[in-house]
């Protein structure tokens, strides 16, 4: 979620930086909710200090002997509006965080505006492309022909889109992993991590996961070990999401900045949904 000091400060600015990658923010729609937002919070606050001092002054009236009968009315009559100020208040900050939520980042002003592949800026290569006399094969065609994936097996176990790998092929797959890791803690200076394969909602909302990708989420669902909520846990659809939540509701002194961390996990995400 974008920070609504932001928001409410820049309004228009954040707009129009969100137009580079299409997304059309609906300024009158936050301002609307931000609004009332405000009214509401008022009467809310100014209910409670009525109240309190209404309060107040029955104790006072109280030890002078006067009738507190009205006093105590009035407070009863503050207390149900107080709840129900309160009440609409929950319910449209509901409102608001959902239309927050739903919210992109900003993209860095370096970033090339364009709307396909085709405006993307190219900084530098690295080697050239392999070129062949032949037509290559996919590397699952290669895989299936030389033994080493077998998708009528894992289709078996789990459905399409899974694969279950043999011999050489998971040595590479092993081998690849530890010399990622191995680079970026010996060369780079990461730390290497190992976290949960499950997290909480929590983490996945500040993440950006929730609620835009929540079709693509694999859930222990809700009443198992009896977790509901914000506490129902979900299998991780990258260590991005554990990883970065270490810092969550934390601040951290910039001299420990930056904190880099390497980790490999599986991924578990359906992409049941195309891009955009």
């Amino acid at each position: 979620m974008l920070d609504q000091k932001l928001l409410r400060t820049n309004i228009n600015e954040v707009a129009e930086k969100l137009k580079r990658r299409g997304f059309d923010l609906d300024v009158k729609k936050y301002e609307s909710l931000e609004g009332e937002r405000k009214l509401l919070q008022m009467k809310a606050e100014e209910l409670q200090a009525t109240r309190n001092t209404r309060s107040k002054e029955i104790g006072k009236a109280k030890s002078q002997g006067k009738d507190i009968a009205p006093l105590l009315a009035e407070v009863g009559s503050l207390g149900d509006q107080l709840k129900e100020a309160e009440q609409a208040l929950k319910k449209l900050q509901e409102e608001f965080n959902e239309f927050l939520l739903y919210i992109p980042n900003m993209p860095d002003d370096s970033v090339p505006e364009g709307k396909s592949e085709e405006a993307n800026v190219e900084i530098r290569k690295h080697l050239k492309p392999k070129e062949f006399d032949f037509e290559p094969k996919p590397h699952f065609e290669l895989g299936e022909q030389l033994g080493m994936m077998d998708f009528e097996t894992s289709a078996k176990l789990s459905g399409s889109r899974f694969v279950v790998m043999y011999g050489d092929l998971v040595r590479l797959h092993r081998a690849l992993i530890h010399f990622m890791i191995d680079v970026h803690t010996r060369e780079h200076g990461y730390k290497e991590a190992y976290v949960p394969y499950l997290v909480n909602q929590t983490c996945l909302y500040g993440t950006g996961q929730l609620p835009k990708f929540a079709e693509d989420q694999f859930n222990i669902q809700e009443g198992e070990g009896g977790r509901q909520g914000m506490d129902r846990l979900t299998l991780i659809p990258t260590a991005e999401v554990p990883v970065t939540n270490f810092v969550r509701d934390k601040i951290v002194d910039e001299e420990l900045l930056p904190l880099k961390y390497v980790c490999h996990t599986p991924c578990f995400r359906s992409e049941s949904g195309s891009y955009g």
